[in-house]
């Protein structure tokens, strides 16, 4: 099965950016691959999907002005670019991937997630 590995978080000051990425261990045969966070104490949140094949994106209403979606194809690469960063963007990031053939925002529809990737903004 193919696993996915976040990088590229870090601790930011307010207002700064970060590009998050998620690599795969091997081709991803995927529909379509997402990220989404988790706050201490809060649930998991979706950002953002995008369609491995066509490139289309369905993004969080929360963070549609200042986060972008991307993806490699020939290097099975997913990028989150998280731009005017604020400390309630503070949180564990993680992609995951699905098969379902719906941009979807629901976790449960994703069945391969990656370890975690932390980002702390700081005031």
């Amino acid at each position: 099965q193919v696993q996915l590995v976040e990088t590229g978080g870090g601790l930011v000051q307010a207002g700064g950016s970060l590009r998050l990425s998620c690599g795969a261990t091997d081709t991803f045969n995927y529909y379509a691959a997402a990220w989404f966070r988790q706050a201490p104490g809060k649930e998991r949140e979706f950002l953002a999907v995008i369609s491995w094949s066509s490139g289309a994106t369905y993004k969080s209403d929360s963070v549609k002005s200042r986060f972008f979606i991307s993806r490699d194809s020939a290097n099975n690469a997913l990028y989150l670019q998280m731009n005017r960063l604020k400390p309630e963007d503070t949180a564990v990031y993680y992609c995951a991937a699905t098969n379902s053939r719906e941009l979807l925002s629901t976790s449960r529809v994703y069945k391969t997630w990656g370890q975690g990737t932390q980002v702390t903004v700081s005031s």
